[in-house]
């Protein structure tokens, strides 16, 4: 595993590392790291720049690294553009979920509040696809599909838009219900879901950890 990306998710994103945590396979839990840090990059894209146009290019950038990992060329050199590389070429990850990523961070670059649909929907195309696409690596042979409901969960909490945090619970309520398809392999990729609407501390999230991915549940 690349140490510096673990690093960096574990600052940028401790919901999600935490969770990794419970993949046994080092290598799967260095691809699932690969796909949050990719994330954490789009995410980026709208908080880091000036104006929406040099969001539109960070975003571009990051579509062209898609072109480099699916035409075959050498991939630019950024730590998490080459894990990237990785995970795609070991798992075969296909590229219409990581485009959608991409293509959901557009909507962050409009200062407009989201209506409840489009809040819905980008939660499933950023955490939540970020989830599914995790649940494939940990469990290639199983439906990843279930985990995309839980990554849209805690997506939608992270938002911190009060009308959003009631969406949230709602979208919870479904994850609940759809994680019980998922194989206990994928479950940690969906295992941060159990972390949402909770009272948090570092012992009381660990804990929770814990129980959800002994349980299956969230």
């Amino acid at each position: 595993m690349d140490d510096d990306l673990d690093d960096l998710v574990r600052r940028v994103d401790p919901d999600r590392w935490l969770s990794s945590r419970f993949i046994g396979d080092a290598g799967k839990r260095a691809d699932v790291i690969a796909v949050y840090a990719y994330d954490h990059e789009l995410a980026r894209a709208p908080k880091v720049t000036s104006n929406p146009l040099l969001g539109e290019i960070r975003l571009t950038w990051w579509r062209e690294v898609l072109d480099e990992i699916y035409e075959a060329r050498p991939v630019r050199r950024h730590p998490t553009a080459q894990a990237l590389a990785a995970a795609v070429a070991r798992h075969a990850l296909q590229r219409a979920p990581l485009e959608a990523m991409i293509d959901a961070r557009y909507r962050e670059l409009d200062a407009t509040p989201m209506r409840p649909k489009e809040a819905l929907r980008w939660a499933r195309d950023t955490g939540g696809r970020a989830a599914e696409i995790a649940a494939r690596i940990l469990a290639p042979a199983g439906d990843a599909g279930p985990a995309r409901a839980a990554g849209a969960a805690w997506a939608l909490s992270k938002r911190g838009e009060p009308r959003v945090a009631a969406l949230a619970s709602k979208a919870l309520a479904s994850a609940r219900r759809a994680v019980r398809k998922l194989e206990p392999a994928a479950f940690p990729a969906a295992a941060h879901a159990a972390l949402v609407g909770r009272r948090r501390s570092p012992l009381v999230d660990r804990l929770r950890l814990v129980w959800a991915t002994a349980s299956g549940r969230i």
